[in-house]
């Protein structure tokens, strides 16, 4: 039978190395780039199919920062398939870091320089923004927006008799001390990015305990540090150069454990369950603060759409 796999975020990076490597286990599957820039997207196709030249590759546009969006991309999904075997959930954002020189040569020449390196905890901040929801962009981009699109694809992803996996792109920059259950979207902090992926660690745990009687599983994958646009946003090309060799070797499923992907000093590539740092209750608070901000942005969304019916309404009359 054949398996039908989304993946969001799937034109570059980590996202297009994703999807080469499916293709290249399974050249039978069905794959959907889910993507926001369709230009790319269709690069992104071109070059998967210039290596797997029988292989059947989809495109979908997909905003997931737009809650408008999500919908959209969800109801042509329905459209095309009759179930999802695999949704990868890898597109994410990081705005623009700032990095705190301090900290840089004070934790250069600490024992805490590989953690640092690794993490990024403690050397840089981060300015977020609100999007055209009014949410958080980060949050919105990283975590909500992929919520979202689970909520509305639960037809395709729980069929009886069937099972269907989710798979986050969460990072070893997912900490605890990031988040805050007071302030889920990091309104009032400095490392949305972090705050937004250790969310995407309790979202999975949430969705394992909620989901899997219904045939949905949920895995968290760390890629390691990866050399793509958002670690070149961080610091020059050539810093990356010279500590790569330093750091390389530092980084049934496990529904508690994420996935580190690895390499050794030896250059030998290897995969560490680690178990993340969650809280059951927490977990659960946030998880119900997530169903209650869903309900409050399609209550949005509704009320937009009935004022532009009006508006549009209004200036068919006075023509």
């Amino acid at each position: 039978m054949e398996k039908i796999v989304v993946v969001t975020g799937a034109n570059s990076g980590i996202g297009l190395a994703l999807c080469d490597r499916l293709l290249s286990e399974d050249g039978r599957l069905r794959l959907c780039l889910a993507c926001r820039n369709m230009k790319r997207a269709e690069a992104a196709r071109a070059t998967l199919l210039v290596s797997h030249g029988s292989a059947r590759v989809d495109l979908l546009h997909l905003d997931v920062g737009s809650a408008q969006s999500v919908l959209s991309a969800a109801e042509e999904l329905k459209a095309r398939y009759h179930r999802v075997d695999f949704l990868y959930l890898n597109a994410g954002i990081m705005p623009n870091p700032t990095v705190d020189i301090r900290a840089f040569f004070k934790g250069l020449f600490s024992r805490n320089v590989i953690n640092m390196f690794a993490t990024a905890e403690g050397l840089l901040t981060q300015q977020d923004q609100l999007n055209s929801d009014s949410l958080q962009e980060v949050f919105a981009t990283n975590l909500f927006g992929h919520f979202l699109l689970i909520r509305e694809l639960e037809p395709l992803l729980c069929q009886p008799g069937h099972t269907s996996r989710l798979v986050w792109t969460s990072s070893s920059n997912a900490r605890r001390s990031a988040f805050s259950i007071q302030d889920i979207q990091h309104r009032r902090g400095k490392e949305p990015y972090s705050s937004s992926k250790y969310a995407s660690d309790m979202l999975s745990m949430a969705l394992n305990k909620h989901k899997n009687q219904q045939g949905l599983f949920s895995s968290v994958i760390c890629p390691g540090l990866v050399m793509t646009n958002l670690t070149y946003g961080i610091l020059p090309s050539f810093f990356w150069t010279l500590i790569m060799p330093v750091i390389r070797g530092t980084e049934s499923l496990d529904p508690r454990a994420k996935y580190h992907s690895l390499t050794s000093g030896l250059g030998t590539n290897y995969t560490e369950p680690r178990r993340m740092d969650l809280d059951d209750e927490m977990t659960e608070v946030f998880f119900s603060k997530l169903l209650e901000l869903e309900k409050e942005v399609r209550r949005n969304l509704s009320k937009k759409t009935a004022d532009s019916e009006h508006y549009q309404q209004y200036l068919n009359e006075i023509q």
